[in-house]
């Protein structure tokens, strides 16, 4: 996800939990289970959008390419 579309999505967001509008919008990385977890390919990527107000928290899959996981391995990313 790119900076303009972090920001659309963070103007958009309304909390389910506390009503505020507005968010932050972040992204990680994790290993998955088996060789992917002995080498540390952080294959699993994420997507975070948190109220900014009461910090409730959506975690949203985001796509991986081959390409970017060959990049973790040979940089240890």
């Amino acid at each position: 996800m790119n900076k303009q579309e972090a920001k659309e999505v963070s103007d958009k967001f309304r909390c389910p939990k506390c009503n505020n509008q507005g968010a932050e919008v972040s992204q990680f990385s994790a290993t998955g289970g088996g060789f992917s977890k002995i080498i540390d390919l952080q294959n699993k990527k994420f997507t975070t959008i948190s109220c900014s107000t009461c910090g409730y928290t959506e975690l949203y899959k985001s796509k991986t390419s081959l390409s970017s996981n060959i990049l973790d391995v040979i940089i240890g990313g």
